[in-house]
């Protein structure tokens, strides 16, 4: 069982690490671009609602998120109704990286299933997602300050 998680995360790793290399010419380091995609495909997002999507704690949104806006690849906008709440959006800049990025993913998404047939692309990803889910109860519980029992 351990096996499955441990490939999980070296595919995510190995990922993580080609997309950091391929992206530095952009100036997006250590997973930048996960906040700017999210961002792009739901401008007006909050804060809170891109690190669930992510699934990060808040402070490591926070800091990528003041990277991005430093560099230019994203905006803060105050809500109209709640001066408290900042949607994030992204600028020219972060619009332009946008489909460079879209393009790695879908060419990683290619190699990735490269000899995969469409019956088992669709196995795997409803697999994944079932997979996801689980861990997001455990996810959830435990960024509310639980200890899981094992």
């Amino acid at each position: 069982m351990e096996e499955i998680l441990r490939e999980i995360g070296m595919i995510a790793r190995a990922l993580d690490s080609i997309s950091n290399i391929e992206f530095k010419e952009y100036d997006l380091t250590k997973g930048q671009y996960l906040y700017l995609v999210r961002i792009c495909e739901n401008p007006g997002i909050i804060q809170e609602k891109l690190a669930e999507l992510i699934k990060v704690d808040r402070t490591t949104a926070s800091r990528a998120i003041k990277k991005l806006e430093m560099n230019g690849f994203i905006e803060k906008k105050d809500d109209e109704q709640n001066q408290k709440i900042r949607k994030l959006f992204p600028t020219e800049k972060g619009n332009n990286v946008y489909p460079f990025i879209r393009r790695e993913n879908d060419y990683s998404n290619m190699v990735a299933l490269d000899g995969f047939t469409d019956k088992e692309v669709e196995i795997l990803f409803n697999s994944l997602k079932k997979v996801r889910k689980n861990i997001e109860k455990d996810w959830e519980f435990v960024k509310k300050g639980n200890k899981r029992n094992y």
